[in-house]
């Protein structure tokens, strides 16, 4: 399975994704939080499903950007300077792969389901943006009241988003956030794990700053963590469970 999530808050956005692969009895890891470049412009996309459909959509879309420079000098040649163009683009070449594959995936039973995040900043953009896109190649843009996106495991780590993280909630806060939801995902599930790819690109940065965590490098931060919650449980008002622990 898969670990992808994308935050944006008022500061920036955040990305992080586990690399674990697992076929059958067979474990591999592979990277699936992935830097695109475009216009000079680094961006970053995160994929759940098949890695062929998203293989082969990523080289459909940059060679259909590609020829777009190549024509850059004709009348009726279409700039892509917004994220939201390029997440359009990106969805015409997910349904030209399943009108391309769907059948013969079918035909094996395997499922057309390839889910997207896709974040960044374009020349034109007024920020950074981050976009979630659906295997019919329509998509969502993270809002004020929607401020992350999940895909691969996506319940494990709901919880502790839901109840902390806001569109204020600070840039660096956000990225603890992201390792938390991954940690508690990963507590649950056995095919999701390090090494970690994470990409953060705050609202005065010009590109996003890529980093691989291994497990070693953020033990500290989820120690802590564990031990905190249960210095918290032991610290609970329980008052009200006296009636169940010491029965007249």
């Amino acid at each position: 399975m898969t670990f992808c999530i994308g935050i944006k808050v008022r500061d920036g956005v955040v990305a992080l994704a586990d690399t674990r692969i697992v076929r059958g009895s067979e474990q591999s890891n592979k990277q699936k939080l992935a830097e695109f470049q475009h216009n000079g412009q680094s961006l970053f996309t995160m994929t759940s499903g098949l890695r062929s459909v998203r293989d082969k959509a990523i080289i459909y879309l940059d060679e259909s950007l590609r020829n777009d420079e190549q024509a850059s000098s004709q009348q009726n040649s279409q700039s892509v300077d917004r994220l939201y163009q390029l997440v359009n683009r990106f969805g015409e070449q997910l349904r030209r792969v399943k009108a391309e594959d769907g059948d013969a995936l079918q035909s094996t039973n395997h499922k057309f389901n390839s889910h997207a995040i896709i974040g960044g900043r374009l020349s034109a953009d007024v920020g950074p943006q981050l976009f979630y896109v659906y295997p019919e190649g329509n998509w969502i843009e993270a809002a004020e009241d929607s401020p992350y996106f999940v895909i691969g495991r996506t319940y494990y780590g709901k919880p502790i988003l839901d109840r902390l993280l806001t569109f204020e909630t600070p840039l660096r806060s956000a990225i603890g956030l992201a390792l938390l939801a991954f940690d508690a995902t990963r507590a649950s599930v056995t095919d999701v794990d390090y090494p970690l790819d994470v990409a953060v690109l705050s609202n005065h940065a010009q590109f996003p700053t890529f980093r691989r965590y291994t497990e070693s490098d953020l033990t500290a931060a989820t120690t802590w963590w564990s031990n905190t919650l249960l210095n918290s449980l032991n610290e609970m008002p329980m008052d009200w469970a006296n009636d169940l622990t010491n029965p007249t």
